[in-house]
């Protein structure tokens, strides 16, 4: 039997998420600008809730193309006020163009997003060991001063809790449990 995180249901859904993805370092640019809106979109949601809602997000926000995104109009944005596929709030489907509009700019001026966000570790996943799911916290000192500078820089739905989030889903901190076969030291 593989020993995962608890927070893992039996859904496969889930536990492919957590084996394959969670906590694995992405630089991929498109990626990281996917992840950051989808957390944005589970505030006050389930993570379980956005996960199956993602093929969905792909599809409705052009697999999260940043320079299609800051052009839709009016018609394009009531569409997905309408799509049941996704969460249909204004001020969330408005964040993801707030969003791609501060993406493009980031890009310019750092040459890629990633290159952005991983300076906030350094360019180095932090890697904790968590002995139990009930001492990995829900923010951070780090999220804290992520959320001031995505928010300074024009992101929406970025506060401190998700902007962790964001972090544990991209690997740039690695909060798998010290008893999941996924954290580095069972490897």
């Amino acid at each position: 039997m593989v020993n995962r995180c608890a927070w893992v249901t039996k859904e496969q859904l889930y536990i492919d998420y957590h084996d394959k993805e969670w906590g694995v370092p992405v630089y991929d640019d498109r990626h990281l600008f996917e992840m950051l809106c989808l957390e944005g979109a589970q505030a006050g949601l389930s993570w379980w809730t956005i996960l199956q809602k993602r093929e969905n997000y792909r599809k409705a926000f052009d697999n999260f193309d940043a320079k299609k995104i800051v052009c839709y109009t009016e018609e394009k944005l009531e569409a997905l006020r309408l799509d049941a596929g996704i969460v249909r709030n204004r001020l969330k489907i408005q964040s993801v163009v707030t969003n791609a509009e501060a993406f493009l700019r980031i890009q310019k001026e750092y040459g890629s997003f990633s290159n952005y966000i991983w300076g906030f570790v350094d360019h180095t996943p932090i890697i904790n060991h968590w002995k139990t799911i009930s001492e990995v916290p829900a923010s951070n000192e780090l999220s804290d001063k992520m959320s001031k500078r995505l928010k300074k820089d024009g992101f929406k739905f970025v506060g401190s809790t998700i902007c962790y989030s964001f972090m544990q889903a991209v690997g740039m901190i690695n909060d798998h449990t010290l008893d999941c076969f996924c954290h580095p030291t069972n490897k």
